[in-house]
């Protein structure tokens, strides 16, 4: 089976300096932003065998999470994965 394989253009918001450390991911991984972010939920879809709904399989690699941590500290972008649930949302009209 082929499956059809386009990329398309899409306009998200996420806090700034998340985007940073998004960035000198990508940059690390010598790929582009959208290649990290494809990578990266992938991989969330895919569930830690025993773990299922708890943990998700990581795509990065220990050196990548070390360049990961110092990202995180020089943009002060918290550890906790679940951090993003005191972000605010965004309204209907894309403000803030």
């Amino acid at each position: 089976m082929v499956t059809e394989f386009a990329r398309v253009q899409l306009g998200v918001r996420m806090d700034k300096n998340l985007v940073k450390v998004l960035k000198g991911l990508a940059e690390f991984n010598d790929e582009t932003l959208g290649e990290l972010l494809e990578k990266i939920v992938l991989h969330s879809f895919d569930p830690v065998p025993g773990d299922e709904g708890e943990s998700c399989a990581s795509p990065h690699s220990r050196r990548a999470l070390e360049v990961i941590d110092t990202l995180r500290t020089m943009y002060d972008v918290p550890a906790d994965p679940h951090a993003s649930r005191g972000f605010p949302r965004d309204t209907a009209d894309g403000g803030d």
